[in-house]
């Protein structure tokens, strides 16, 4: 599934007024990610709250739990009998990366994203640590922003992550274009290139992501799909955008046009709900905001009391969505809300 490409929703954590687990609705947003026609989730990620791994916190275990189960449960019906790829966030230093691997495989997870927010690790250093968690389950690569603990990575490194048998695909998401073509022309001189599924992580330029032909040595090179913090919103507008990017890449250039037409107003929203002119610090709430006002969740709760929304940030999140309506699935999370609260 990864390979062929899909939609991927970063999965948030739903937390009531006291900063609880409220699995009613944690379970709510996996069935909601199904029902939009997700081909994957993934849980444990940054959008989930890196916090949860904090033994005080301890909730690693229970939210990966509880995907898998709802996906169990209702993957195979909402996808008209696909797969739904389960991929689990992974972080730390070898020992823990490799442990949270060996976690989300009892589990049934299929893959393991693996942030690259190594404190004093070198290149060959994440390499390393990566073959280890390959050893447990197939490994997606993670290009992450600075804004959020990335950091520059040389085109060597990512051409030699994919020559690593156990990578199955990379995120792209240095919200950076020159470092986004560089992956794709490291990636493309890798010996494994036509093993690696690329998925853009740019929110900030997701349509443009999708709509690229890459020219490399090997041909041209698209990106197969998208792993994305703002897909965890409006979640089942994103599956018709993809579905919109897959015809206009047969060639209708009308879509296509008006695909580009459109593009600029995506990144009005993610700027929204990221939070870009507060420097990300309420993205997390950002995503929350939307699904609270969608009834998903009951408040913008992140487990780090300093992270909340921006002063106008909820404003201009509802701006957007009334701007853009195209955007939004109100309607459908109207209509099923109750099925999923359930």
């Amino acid at each position: 599934m990864l390979t062929a490409g899909t939609v991927v929703p970063a999965h948030p954590l739903a937390l009531d007024a006291e900063r609880r687990l409220d699995e009613r609705r944690q379970r709510a947003l996996t069935r909601y990610y199904l029902a939009s026609g997700a081909g994957g989730i993934a849980v444990g990620v940054h959008t989930t709250q890196f916090e949860i791994r904090e033994p005080a916190v301890g909730l690693l275990r229970p939210v990966l739990e509880l995907a898998a189960e709802e996906i169990r449960a209702h993957g195979a019906a909402a996808a008209g009998g696909r797969p739904v790829v389960k991929v689990a966030g992974a972080c730390g230093y070898t020992a823990q990366a490799v442990a949270e691997a060996e976690l989300a495989a009892s589990l049934g997870y299929d893959a393991v994203l693996l942030s690259p927010a190594v404190p004093g690790a070198d290149e060959a250093g994440l390499l390393e640590r990566t073959r280890a968690v390959g050893e447990v389950l197939p490994v997606i690569g993670f290009y992450l922003q600075d804004a959020v603990g990335g950091r520059h990575l040389s085109p060597d490194y990512w051409r030699a992550l994919a020559d690593i048998p156990s990578v199955v695909a990379i995120k792209t998401a240095p919200f950076d274009r020159y470092r986004t073509a560089e992956v794709i022309a490291a990636v493309a001189a890798s010996d494994r290139a036509d093993e690696v599924a690329l998925y853009t992580g740019n929110d900030d330029a997701i349509i443009q992501d999708l709509l690229t032909p890459y020219r490399t040595a090997r041909g041209l090179r698209w990106f197969a799909g998208g792993l994305l913090g703002q897909w965890a919103v409006w979640t089942r507008a994103a599956v018709h955008l993809f579905d919109e990017v897959r015809a206009a890449r047969t060639g209708d250039h009308a879509l296509t046009t008006d695909l580009l037409r459109r593009a600029p107003q995506l990144s009005e929203a993610n700027a929204a709900v990221f939070d870009v002119a507060n420097a990300f610090r309420g993205c997390i709430a950002g995503v929350h905001e939307v699904l609270r006002a969608q009834g998903l969740l009951a408040g913008t709760w992140c487990l780090n009391p300093d992270e909340r929304l921006s002063p106008g940030q909820a404003e201009e999140i509802a701006r957007v969505g009334a701007a853009y309506p195209w955007l939004t699935d109100d309607d459908f999370v109207r209509e099923h809300l109750d099925d999923w609260l359930r």
